[in-house]
C-alpha cells in the first residue's frame, strides 16, 4: 500500500487529489507534512502523466523544501535520489526537471543550519554522483564552489570538517581534470591546516583516494610533500592514518619515488614512538611491499584465461635444483657469477658485505639520530655482519682470519656511536696467528678476550632497561654476536704441561661457571689465581661448538634470549646472507621478517604474526621464487606459531603460494608444512581442505599419490557437529577425482564416498550422492568397466537393500543422477541398475516412491533411448509409472502424472521437496 494512499480517498472536502496533496503538504500538523515528504516518489508516479500537474507538484516540492521543521526537510532530502532516478527514466517527458527544481535543493541543504539536514544532503549528493545523475557543469559551477566556501580557512569548524569529508569522498567520482584544477589546491591547503587536527586526519585517511584520483604526476609534484608533513605530524592519529593508506599512495607513484622517498618514510613510521602508529605500519607493511612487484623481474605473465602465472627461468631452475635453499650463492643472479668455486664466494661476499656496510655506516652515522628509518636499516645490516664474522671465524680454521675480521672492526664501533665504544681487540686477534709459541704469553689472549667479553656484557646489561625500543633490540643483536665472537676466540690451540694436568678440572669448572654466573667467568678465575682456560690440541670442533652454545645459554639467562634465535646456531652467515635481495629495499624486508619476533607481539601488536601471514603470499609474489630463501624461515616460523589463527591464515593461502613457488620449491618447502596442517585443528584444516584440489594438482603424480591414504583423515573431525567440514570434503573429492587413476579411486576414494553417503546430515548425504555419480563416470570414462560394475553392485547392496528408507531413497536419486549426467553406457544402466530401480515401486515408504516417480517421469522417460519404439525396457518403465499414478499417496501420484515441462524442476528441487 502506498504511503500517500489517503490522497485517493474521497472525503468531505470534495478536493481533487492534487489539491488535497497541497492541503496536507502545508498543514499545521508536522506529521502530515512528514508523510507527504516521505511519499513523494509515489506522488510523482501518480502525477507524471500530466505536464501541468507535474509542474504544480514540483512547485509544491520546492515550497516543502523550505519547511521550518528539520525533520520534514530531512524526509524530503532522503527522497531526492529515488525521485532523481525516476526522472532520469522519464527524461523524454521532463528533461530538465531535476536540474531546475531538485538540484538547487541539494546544493542549498549542504549549508543548512541543521546538522541532520546537512548529513542527509551530503548522503544524497554522493548517491547522485555515484549514479552519474549530476551534469559536469553543475558539479563545477554549483557543487564545487559551495564546498570550497565551506572549507575556506575562515569557515566554521563544523562546516569545514563536513566539507573536507565530502571533497575526499567525491574525488573518486569526478573526472581527473575537475579534481586536479578545482579540489586539489584546497586539499593541499587543508593538509596543512594548523587549527583543526580533525581536518588533517580526514585528509590523511583519504590521501590514497585523492592520489588515485589525480594520477602519478600530480601526486609526486603536489601531494607527496604534503604526505611527508602528515607522516611527521605531532598528533599520532595523523601518522596512524598515513600508515593505513600507505599502500594506496605508493601504488600511484613511480618506482623511483617509491624506493627513494616512500621507503625511508615508511621506516620512520614503523619505528614511531607511538605503539598505535607502529601497529598500523606493520599491518600495512606487506601491502606496501607488494607495490614493488615488477613483472619483468618476478617472471610474471597473464594466461589467456586471465589467471596470473610465473614463467620459470632456466637460471632459476638450475639454481633451485643444484643449490641448497639456504646457500649464499642463491642470494641473487649477480652473486652467482662472482666465482665458479663453491667455497670462494663465501669469503668474497662476506668481505664485500662487511666493507660496504662499514663504509655506509661511517657515512651515515651522523644522521642516524635524526632519521630513525636509516638507523633501523643500519642496525639490521650490522647484525648480519656480526653473524657473518662469527661464522667465518668458526669455519676458516684461523688462517687469514685477521684480514677478514679487520674489515668488520669498525662496524662494532660505529654502530655504538652513542654508547661507550668497545675495546680494541685487533691485537688479540693478531696474537692468535702465533699459536706455535705455546709457552710464551699463553694467557694474554684469553685474558684480554675475557676483558673484552666483560666490557660487552656490561654494555648488554645497560641496554636491558630499554628492551622495548626496537633500535635497542637491534643493538643487542649486534653486541650478542660480538660477544660470541670474542668468547669463541678465547679458545685457542695451546699446549702446556699445566693444561694437560688440570685440563679436565678447569674445563668443567669453566663451563659450570659460565652457565651459572655469565658475567663473572673471568673474574672468578682471576680471583683463584688462574688464567682463563685454553683448549687442548685434541679438542675437536664439536667441543668448541658446544662451548659456543653454552655461551648462548648464558645470554638467554641474561635477558637476551629473544634475539638469540635458534637459527643462529646453524650457519648464521648463510641464513643472514640469504635474506639479501634487490627487489625491494632491504630495510623493508628486514622489518617484515622481524614480525615473527615474539618481542614484536609484546611491544607492537599481539596479532602481528597474523598480519605477517596474511600478506606473505603478496610479499612472496613481489620477491619472486628466486628470492624465496628470504622468506622460507619466516614461513616455517609462522606455520609453527602457537596461535591457530596464524596457521589458519597460512592454510587458506598455501595453494596460492604453491603457484608462486612452482613445483620444485613446493615439494621441498611447502609439502612438509601442508602435511602438518592436515593434522592440525579443524579451524586450520578447513583452510587446507577448501583448496585441496588446487594444491594437489600442483604436485607431481608420485607425490600426489602419497595423500590418498591421508584423505581419509578428513572424515574425522574434532566436532562431529561440524557437518560443513564433511560437505566441503565431498565437494573437493569431486574435483580431485581427475587427479588419480581409476584403480586409486576405487581403492581409496570409494570408501570415503560411501562413508559420506551415510552421514547423519542430509546436506552431506546429497552432495555425497553426486560424488558417487562422479566416481561412476570416472570408471566408465576410463574404460574401467570392471571397477564400475563392482561399484554398482556395492551400491545396490548398500542402498537398494538398505533397511532404512533414506538409503533406498538415495538409490533412486543416484540412478536419476546417473541418467542425467550420462556417466555410463545406457545398456549397462538398464542391465545393472534399472531392475533394482523399478523394484522400488513397491516400497512401503511414500518418500521413496515419490523420488522414484520423479526419476522416471522427469529424467528417464525423457531420454531418447526410452522413447524409441520397440524398446524392451520402455514397457517395464511405463507399467511402473502407471502403477505410481494410481498410488494411494497423493504426492506419488502427482509426480508420476506431471510432465517435465509442467513441473520444470531439477534434481535439486526434487531433493528439497522430498
Amino acid at each position: 500500500m502506498r504511503i500517500t494512499a489517503f490522497l485517493d480517498i474521497p472525503g468531505q472536502d470534495n478536493l481533487t487529489p492534487l489539491a488535497r496533496l497541497e492541503k496536507y503538504a502545508f498543514s499545521d500538523n508536522i506529521f502530515n507534512r512528514q508523510i507527504i515528504a516521505r511519499g513523494l516518489l509515489d506522488v510523482f508516479r501518480d502525477f507524471s502523466n500530466n505536464e501541468e500537474d507535474f509542474l504544480t507538484l514540483m512547485e509544491i516540492v520546492v515550497r516543502l523544501s523550505e519547511d521550518a521543521e528539520p525533520t520534514v526537510r530531512t524526509e524530503l532530502m532522503e527522497q531526492i535520489p529515488p525521485i532523481a532516478i525516476f526522472l532520469q527514466e522519464s527524461r523524454p517527458k521532463f528533461p530538465a526537471a531535476f536540474f531546475e527544481y531538485l538540484m538547487p535543493i541539494v546544493v542549498r541543504y549542504l549549508t543548512d543550519v541543521n546538522n541532520q539536514v546537512r548529513k542527509a544532503g551530503q548522503e544524497a549528493l554522493l548517491i547522485l554522483l555515484e549514479q552519474d545523475l549530476i551534469a559536469q557543469s553543475d558539479i563545477e559551477n554549483k557543487v564545487c564552489p559551495v564546498l570550497l566556501d565551506l572549507s575556506a580557512p575562515d569557515s566554521d569548524d563544523e562546516y569545514k570538517v563536513e566539507a573536507v569529508n565530502i571533497i575526499c569522498k567525491m574525488a573518486s567520482m569526478l573526472s581527473r581534470t575537475t579534481v586536479e584544477h578545482m579540489l586539489l589546491p584546497r586539499f593541499c591547503e587543508l593538509c596543512s591546516d594548523g587549527k583543526l587536527f580533525q581536518v588533517r586526519k580526514i585528509c590523511a585517511a583519504n590521501f590514497g583516494d585523492i592520489c588515485n584520483a589525480v594520477g602519478q604526476e600530480a601526486t609526486e609534484r603536489l601531494l607527496i610533500p604534503k604526505f611527508f608533513e602528515l607522516c611527521s605530524d605531532s598528533v599520532w592519529g595523523m601518522r596512524k592514518a598515513c600508515a593505513e593508506c600507505f599502500m594506496a599512495v605508493s601504488y600511484t607513484t613511480s618506482p623511483e619515488v617509491r624506493r627513494s622517498k616512500l621507503s625511508p618514510l615508511f621506516i620512520s613510521l614503523i619505528s614511531d614512538t607511538c605503539r598505535w602508529v607502529r601497529q598500523a605500519a606493520f599491518q600495512s607493511l606487506g601491502p606496501f611491499i607488494s607495490t614493488f612487484a615488477n613483472p619483468s623481474s618476478a617472471g610474471l605473465y597473464i594466461r589467456e584465461d586471465g589467471t596470473l602465472s610465473i614463467r620459470p627461468s632456466a637460471q632459476d631452475v638450475n639454481s633451485s635444483s643444484c643449490q641448497p635453499s639456504n646457500s649464499v650463492t642463491l642470494m641473487s643472479s649477480s652473486a652467482n657469477a662472482v666465482s665458479s668455486s663453491s667455497e670462494q664466494p663465501v669469503e668474497i661476499k662476506t668481505e664485500s658485505l662487511t666493507e660496504e656496510t662499514s663504509k655506509d655506516t661511517r657515512e651515515e652515522s651522523s644522521d642516524c639520530c635524526t632519521n630513525p628509518g636509516e638507523h633501523v636499516s643500519q642496525l639490521s645490516q650490522g647484525d648480519k655482519v656480526a653473524a657473518g664474522v662469527t661464522e667465518v671465524t668458526k669455519d676458516s680454521g684461523f688462517p687469514g682470519m685477521n684480514s677478514r675480521l679487520q674489515s668488520a672492526e669498525d662496524v662494532f664501533n660505529t654502530f655504538l656511536y652513542w654508547r661507550p665504544p668497545l675495546p680494541d681487540i685487533s691485537q688479540d686477534l693478531e696474537l692468535l696467528q702465533f699459536k706455535t709459541e705455546k709457552h710464551k704469553d699463553s694467557c694474554s689472549v684469553p685474558r684480554n678476550n675475557c676483558v673484552a667479553s666483560s666490557e660487552i656484557k656490561k654494555v648488554l646489561e645497560s641496554l636491558q632497561e630499554h628492551m622495548d625500543d626496537p633500535d635497542v633490540q637491534a643493538q643487542v643483536q649486534v653486541l650478542s654476536a660480538a660477544l660470541r665472537a670474542a668468547q669463541f676466540d678465547s679458545v685457542g690451540d695451546y699446549e702446556t704441561k699445566q693444561m694437560e694436568e688440570g685440563s679436565g678440572k678447569l674445563q668443567n669448572k669453566t663451563i659450570s661457571a659460565e652457565t651459572a654466573v655469565p658475567d663473572a667467568t673471568c673474574s672468578q678465575v682471576e680471583e683463584d689465581g688462574l688464567s682463563c682456560p685454553a683448549s687442548q690440541d685434541d679438542v675437536s670442533e664439536q667441543s668448541a661448538t658446544s662451548e659456543l652454545k653454552s655461551t648462548d645459554s648464558q645470554e638467554q639467562h641474561g635477558g637476551t634470549n629473544v634475539f638469540l634465535k635458534k637459527q643462529q646456531e646453524d650457519n648464521p652467515p648463510f641464513e643472514d646472507k640469504s635474506k639479501l635481495q634487490d627487489i625491494i629495499p632491504q630495510p623493508l624486508l628486514d622489518q617484515y621478517l622481524s614480525m615473527t619476533d615474539p618481542a614484536r607481539a609484546q611491544t607492537v601488536d599481539t596479532e602481528i604474526a597474523k598480519h605477517c601471514a596474511y600478506s606473505l603470499p603478496g610479499v612472496a609474489l613481489t620477491l619472486g621464487r628466486q628470492n624465496w630463501h628470504c622468506l622460507k624461515d619466516t614461513y616455517e616460523t609462522l606455520a609453527s606459531d602457537v596461535q591457530w589463527k596464524v596457521r589458519r591464515t597460512l592454510a587458506f593461502s598455501i595453494h596460492e603460494l604453491a603457484v608462486i613457488l612452482g613445483d620444485q620449491l613446493t615439494a621441498a618447502d611447502l609439502v612438509p608444512i601442508f602435511n602438518g596442517f592436515l593434522k592440525d585443528l579443524d579451524e586450520v584444516r578447513i583452510g587446507v581442505l577448501k583448496h585441496l584440489y588446487d594444491f594437489l594438482k600442483l604436485l607431481h603424480a608420485d607425490k600426489r599419490r602419497e595423500y590418498l591414504y591421508q584423505l581419509q583423515e578428513f572424515v574425522v573431525t574434532d566436532n562431529s557437529r561440524n557437518w560443513r567440514f564433511r560437505y566441503e570434503l565431498a565437494e573437493q573429492l569431486i574435483l580431485i577425482l581427475e587427479l588419480y587413476n581409476p584403480n586409486d579411486v576405487y581403492d581409496y576414494l570409494r570408501h570415503i564416498a560411501l562413508t559420506l553417503c551415510s552421514d547423519k546430515v542430509s546436506e552431506v548425504r546429497w552432495i555425497s550422492f553426486k560424488l558417487v555419480v562422479a566416481i561412476l563416470q570416472k570408471f566408465y570414462a576410463n574404460n574401467a568397466n570392471a571397477l564400475g560394475l563392482n561399484f554398482i553392485n556395492e551400491l545396490v547392496v548398500r542402498f537398494r537393500h538398505c533397511s532404512k528408507w533414506v538409503g533406498r531413497q538415495a538409490f533412486a536419486f543416484i540412478c536419476q543422477a546417473v541418467v542425467e549426467e550420462e556417466c555410463m553406457p545406457v545398456d549397462q544402466f538398464v542391465e545393472h541398475l534399472l531392475p533394482s530401480l523399478l523394484s522400488l515401486a513397491s516400497d512401503p515408504v511414500p518418500n521413496v516412491r515419490v523420488l522414484l516417480a520423479k526419476a522416471l517421469r522427469q529424467t528417464l522417460l525423457e531420454k531418447a533411448y526410452f522413447k524409441s519404439v520397440g524398446n524392451p525396457h520402455l514397457e517395464a518403465a511405463e507399467e511402473t509409472i502407471l502403477a505410481l499414478q494410481s498410488d494411494r499417496d497423493q504426492d506419488v501420484s502427482f509426480f508420476a502424472t506431471i510432465k517435465l515441462k509442467q513441473g520444470n524442476m531439477d534434481s535439486t528441487t526434487a531433493e528439497k521437496q522430498s
